[in-house]
């Protein structure tokens, strides 16, 4: 069973980075039960639709900005632990 939700992947459409950043936090969320959720970034507000465009995928945790583009699997366990 997992945790409330701790981890955000605001991802593009048909973005490769954005597959390979959501396996990559869904596979360190699953191995320490922590919830994460993927959030297409046309479902966000104009302004934070503009923020971060061109960064995707942004990967938040607890709320605040941990990586763009990419994640690593050390630095999020990291994070959450």
């Amino acid at each position: 069973m997992t945790d409330a939700v701790r981890v955000e992947v605001i991802v593009s459409p048909d973005c490769h980075l954005c597959e390979d950043a959501c396996s990559v936090v869904a596979e360190v969320c699953t191995d320490l039960g922590v919830g994460w959720v993927r959030t297409s970034i046309a479902d966000l507000d104009p302004d934070t639709q503009v923020k971060w465009r061109e960064y995707t995928p942004v990967i938040v945790v607890d709320g605040a900005v941990h990586d763009v583009f990419r994640v690593t699997p050390d630095r999020l366990r990291a994070a959450l632990t």
